[in-house]
């Protein structure tokens, strides 16, 4: 049984989520606000966090970025704040999804699945080797690990995903679509920027250069490519 973390201040909402979950044979433990969030997930690790951005006291983007700096599992943004800005935003800090309220429960429902499937070792002919390297960066998939210098880099689940299947295939255009369907686990609508903002977070943790990438490159249009002989330096 999978387990949840809710945190959400509404607590007739809250209610109605933790039931349907709960019918769907999810666990749930939920909290009101963010007052003993970060002593929660690391006390009992959650298998998923649902973290709404409005609460009272700290909101949802501070305790998200707190979270984020020690806990690796997937988190869902649940907001009533459709504006671009929050939603890129929250991705940003360490969201790997957001659901907007009102929130369907279905489609909730298939959102956690989705983000718990991508949480799943994903088994390819390359990771079978267990381990790529690149001159200084190492990605061993059977611990999900990256070292960059001879030293940890700190991705989440769904990061290090992304990292794996961007280089097992190095120097090889990974269409936007694929990296939609496998590792978010919907269709790419066209105007969905989940997977532009995890390659943005990527390049962050991996010291490529964000204004003119050049180990984690952009084909405009079609897809992004991880260049193999970019790790020496």
């Amino acid at each position: 049984m999978k387990q949840v973390l809710l945190v959400e201040d509404d607590e007739r909402l809250s209610t109605l989520i933790c039931q349907f979950l709960i019918e769907n044979g999810f666990a749930v433990k939920r909290l009101a606000n963010g007052k003993g969030l970060i002593e929660q997930v690391k006390r009992s690790p959650p298998d998923i966090v649902i973290l709404d951005i409005m609460l009272p006291g700290e909101n949802g983007f501070t305790l998200c970025r707190n979270v984020r700096s020690f806990y690796q599992g997937p988190l869902l943004f649940m907001t009533a704040k459709n504006d671009d800005f929050d939603q890129v935003l929250g991705l940003e800090i360490g969201a790997d999804d957001y659901i907007i309220k009102p929130v369907e429960p279905r489609v909730l429902v298939a959102r956690l699945n989705a983000l718990l499937r991508r949480k799943a070792p994903i088994i390819t002919e390359a990771s079978k080797s267990e381990k790529l390297r690149f001159g200084q960066l190492v990605i061993d998939s059977s611990s999900r690990t990256a070292l960059l210098e001879g030293e940890d880099v700190f991705l989440t689940s769904h990061e290090f995903d992304m990292l794996w299947k961007l280089a097992e295939t190095p120097s090889t255009l990974v269409e936007r679509c694929t990296l939609y369907t496998e590792l978010i686990g919907r269709e790419y609508d066209g105007l969905d920027r989940s997977v532009d903002v995890r390659i943005s977070r990527l390049r962050k943790k991996l010291k490529d250069n964000s204004q003119h990438p050049y180990r984690i490159k952009t084909i405009w249009g079609k897809g992004f490519f991880f260049v193999a002989d970019a790790w020496d330096d």
